[in-house]
């Protein structure tokens, strides 16, 4: 059986991350958000798709 070549998986892990880093890079200088950034990921926003942001210091009308 042959045995593990853990320098080629590293190489490769590496070669992945440049890459990948690169792409950030090539997407910041074009201008386009990262792909982590999303409007859910937002400070104030609401977490959820579809949930409705309710402010906080607003006072809830009492049900009669």
């Amino acid at each position: 059986m042959a045995t593990p070549n853990y320098g080629y998986e590293k190489r490769q892990r590496e070669l992945a991350k440049k890459a990948k880093k690169q792409e950030k890079l090539k997407r910041k200088a074009d201008g386009l958000p990262d792909e982590g950034d999303t409007a859910a990921d937002a400070p104030g926003m609401p977490g959820q798709p579809g949930e409705a942001a309710t402010p906080a210091d607003e006072p809830k009308s009492p049900a009669a």
